[in-house]
């Protein structure tokens, strides 16, 4: 049974940086789509990035593009989202997901499995 966790978040300035990590166990994470999902407060959960198994390149969405990357750390069963040049409209939380196909995409409704969030909160 795959679970994720995820960590990383936290308080940073606008134009700052974070690291998000989402850690899997009980299964290995490289043959399973990742996404990244956050959700700010009254709004709803919005897919900002995904990974499929079979490249290593990530997808985003035009919110994130060019300021966010997301990578795969195959022994360290990790997919982590990198984010640059924050925004106070990033802060949110966020979430990563997997299932178990080989194209990733950015539905909530495409993933089975889901890490338990981790806030970011951009703010001067």
């Amino acid at each position: 049974q795959l679970q994720l966790v995820n960590s990383g978040g936290g308080l940073v300035q606008p134009g700052g940086s974070l690291r998000l990590s989402c850690a899997a166990s009980g299964a290995a994470l490289d043959h399973y789509a990742v996404g990244w999902f956050r959700q700010a407060p009254g709004k709803e959960r919005e897919g900002i990035s995904c990974i499929s198994t079979d490249v290593s390149s990530g997808f985003y969405a035009d919110s994130v593009k060019g300021r966010f990357t997301i990578s795969r750390d195959i022994a360290k069963n990790t997919v982590y989202l990198q984010m640059h040049r924050l925004k106070p409209e990033d802060t949110a939380v966020y979430y990563c997901a997997a299932e178990w196909t080989p194209r990733c995409a950015l539905g909530t409704d495409d993933y089975g499995s889901w890490g338990q969030g981790t806030q970011v909160t951009v703010s001067s």
